[in-house]
């Protein structure tokens, strides 16, 4: 049974209200939405963001990796704009998944409108801190991606050029914890040079939807078998796996894990110690914890 609607406006602390927005900088005090609302209830989440003006190798990696994320189960989350954005909502509409577009207008004033914005809102969600009736203006589109990075495990990054504004969404994300990935590209084309700043900056490189879906989701999808098994590496038990679960996208104290785990912190801290030594978490200045991205 469909749950689409026209309009819901979500007040912060409500019952379905998105934790991961709860906790970062300037949390919105509301949300609207438009779509099947089921769709923000889905975990993980995973943003792939990227230029406007796409060359046709980003827009295939847009697509590809958008594709295999949503086959996996995750939800492809973008800004709707045209270009990368475009390509990965529909990527994921297409292969039967599930995407978010994050807006910088109003959800009854989506920009750009066009069939991809109709087709998202019938078959994903939109959604938008700004009131019904509110159009786009400039200044939006930077706090808007907070949103993105905010409701993601992570922030995969296609193709941007040196000021792109997937560089904010980016840094958006390393702000808030979140993992941040890059594609690299050609080093002689300029939708290069923003990707390339962020893996120089220490964003992780990737080339394949495997190694992104490694992260957010242990490395298994539909027909998927654990990827670190597949590599020789032998595969976390309680509590470490779940240790690691709680991790994703997230930097946490000792004290924040055991509460998250439903684990005793002694067991916790003795866990942490054994995912240090073999590292798949590591440990930062005042004892917060995050997995390791390679």
């Amino acid at each position: 049974m469909s749950t689409f609607t026209e309009l819901l406006c979500l007040e912060r602390g409500s019952a379905t209200w998105p934790d991961e927005l709860s906790r970062i900088d300037g949390p919105p005090e509301r949300l609207w939405l438009r779509g099947e609302l089921g769709i923000l209830a889905r975990r993980p989440r995973v943003a792939v963001v990227g230029t406007r003006g796409p060359s046709p190798y980003g827009e295939a990696q847009a697509a590809r990796f958008a594709r295999e994320i949503a086959r996996a189960g995750a939800v492809v989350v973008s800004g709707l704009a045209r270009g990368i954005d475009q390509a990965a909502h529909q990527a994921a509409l297409d292969a039967g998944g599930a995407t978010i577009g994050v807006l910088g207008s109003a959800v009854d004033r989506p920009w750009p409108d066009g069939p991809v914005a109709r087709r998202v809102a019938e078959r994903g969600l939109l959604l938008s801190e700004y009131q019904p009736g509110t159009d786009p203006r400039p200044h939006h589109f930077p706090l808007r991606n907070r949103l993105i990075s905010g409701l993601c495990a992570g922030v995969l990054v296609v193709e941007a050029a040196a000021a792109s504004g997937s560089l904010i969404t980016a840094r958006w994300a390393a702000d808030q914890g979140r993992l941040v990935w890059a594609i690299p590209g050609r080093v002689d084309h300029p939708l290069s040079r923003g990707t390339h700043k962020l893996l120089r900056e220490g964003a992780q490189l990737v080339e394949t939807p495997e190694e992104v879906l490694r992260e957010v989701l242990g490395g298994v999808g539909p027909e998927r078998q654990p990827s670190d098994a597949a590599q020789g590496e032998v595969a976390p038990t309680e509590p470490g796996a779940s240790i690691l679960r709680a991790l994703v996208g997230e930097t946490l104290d000792a004290s924040e894990i055991a509460a998250r785990v439903g684990y005793d912190p002694a067991e916790v801290l003795a866990a942490l110690v054994e995912l240090e030594l073999a590292d798949r978490v590591a440990r930062g200045p005042g004892g917060l914890y995050r997995r390791r991205t390679t």
